[in-house]
């Protein structure tokens, strides 16, 4: 897949044809995206057109409603999960202030229809554009018509007869509902991120953990304790990740992701991780002692090694 800043580049670098064009955030890349996108990868195989998905950066919500906290993926995960869609050509808008306030007609116009042999655009069921989202369905189709495009809406797609959204895997993500987001996904849910020194208080006790300097922009489960495989200079590992404010020693307010590897007593300080999600084994709970804290996390280590001798 090849990043691209304008449609234009496809003529002058690229000297490409016969494209298909489809429009979104595509925010997680969650199972309903990827069928949307299998299906028009099929189309542009029929047609021989390369496929183009053209998006922004940042997300709309970071400008127009400075959100944090809430993204899926950064967007350089983003570009991976695209890849692995068959998307041939990703062009990355950048969203400004500015941008946002282009009418629906200026947006196509600038951004789309520059180029002159586009076969396709497909739009989600959902999808709205320009200045307050203020073009639709209906708008875009007389856009199109006007340059002899096909303009096809793509059906809400549904998982046992629910609707599958970002937000909605979100809400799942933040009430802890793993096992339901990963299926939502159909991916397990993961967090990367370079491994920084902490406390140090886990190498105290005897379980020594991998704290993560992970993406402020993405949104962190629930708090809790977590059934993990993280994945290291290419290895993967059984793990069991918390994810909390570290109560029983008064911690504060900074909610710390920090990753035990099972079996594993290497030094990894810099290194770059990547922390999947498989199941939530409990809340985020303060102990009495830190002799109880060490007795529950031996029962989680027990339950998260149970849980892969049953995988």
């Amino acid at each position: 897949m090849i990043i691209i800043k304008s449609l234009e580049e496809l003529i002058t670098k690229y000297q490409e044809e016969s494209i298909e064009v489809t429009i979104g955030n595509f925010d997680g890349v969650h199972m309903g995206h990827r069928e949307f996108l299998s299906r028009i990868h099929f189309d542009c195989k029929l047609a021989n057109a390369k496929f183009v998905v053209v998006t922004f950066v940042p997300h709309p919500s970071q400008i127009i409603k400075a959100q944090t906290g809430f993204l899926l993926n950064t967007f350089i995960e983003r570009r991976e999960l695209l890849a692995q869609c068959g998307v041939d050509y990703l062009l990355e808008l950048d969203f400004t202030r500015d941008f946002s306030s282009l009418s629906p007609e200026d947006f196509f116009k600038r951004h789309i229809f520059i180029y002159s042999n586009i076969q396709k655009i497909f739009l989600g069921h959902d999808f709205s554009f320009g200045a307050n989202k203020s073009g639709d369905y209906k708008l875009a189709k007389n856009l199109c018509e006007n340059e002899n495009i096909s303009l096809i809406l793509q059906e809400e797609f549904r998982c046992d007869n629910e609707s599958i959204s970002s937000s909605i895997v979100r809400a799942e993500l933040s009430n802890g509902n793993i096992e339901k987001a990963n299926l939502f996904l159909s991916r397990p849910y993961f967090l990367s991120g370079r491994v920084i020194k902490g406390q140090g208080r886990g190498k105290q006790i005897g379980f020594p953990t991998a704290n993560l300097d992970y993406d402020k922009d993405l949104l962190i489960p629930q708090l809790g304790v977590y059934v993990t495989r993280t994945t290291i200079l290419g290895m993967t590992y059984n793990s069991v990740t918390n994810i909390g404010i570290n109560p029983t020693f008064n911690m504060g307010i900074i909610i710390n992701v920090e990753t035990h590897l099972l079996d594993f007593s290497r030094d990894i300080y810099g290194e770059e991780v990547r922390v999947v999600f498989l199941r939530k084994l409990r809340n985020e709970k303060k102990f009495t002692s830190v002799n109880e804290l060490i007795d529950q996390i031996s029962l989680d280590i027990k339950s998260t090694k149970d849980y892969f001798k049953n995988d």
